[in-house]
């Protein structure tokens, strides 16, 4: 055997699979696959498959299904169905106190008292005879 062909892993040899030919993989950009789910068909997945030669509207819905189960193993809408081994979840801690309302409030008047930019900046936009922002 050559190396090319089988691969050493944990002290057996296993066979690599050869990505030049085609694979049965469902996929939402690709969902009909280039080789059929069951490779091995049933009686009753044969005579199907004759059936499937005719028009599609004379077939039951049952049957449109069995025939696409032979050929993807899932629908589009279960392709489609969201996962949550894929997606991150963040967990955060408390809110901090700075973003409370009474903080802010706080924090805006010394903002004023301090005249933070007084030119065109906070400070500028503040009537203080009347304590209300300018119009």
């Amino acid at each position: 055997m050559s190396t090319s062909v089988c691969v050493r892993a944990h002290g057996s040899v296993v066979k690599s699979e050869d990505c030049a030919l085609p694979n049965c993989v469902d996929r939402r950009d690709y969902p009909l696959p280039d080789v059929a789910h069951v490779k091995n068909l049933s009686a009753s997945q044969k005579a199907l498959k004759e059936k499937e030669k005719a028009p599609w509207s004379s077939l039951s819905t049952d049957a449109q299904v069995e025939l696409h189960r032979s050929k993807s193993s899932e629908s589009f809408a279960e392709m489609s169905r969201s996962t949550n081994c894929h997606e991150k979840h963040c967990v955060h801690g408390p809110v901090p106190h700075s973003s409370e309302g009474e903080w802010a409030a706080k924090q805006t008047t010394r903002m004023l008292d301090m005249t933070v930019s007084p030119i065109q900046g906070f400070s500028a936009k503040w009537d203080y005879d009347r304590n209300k922002r300018k119009k």
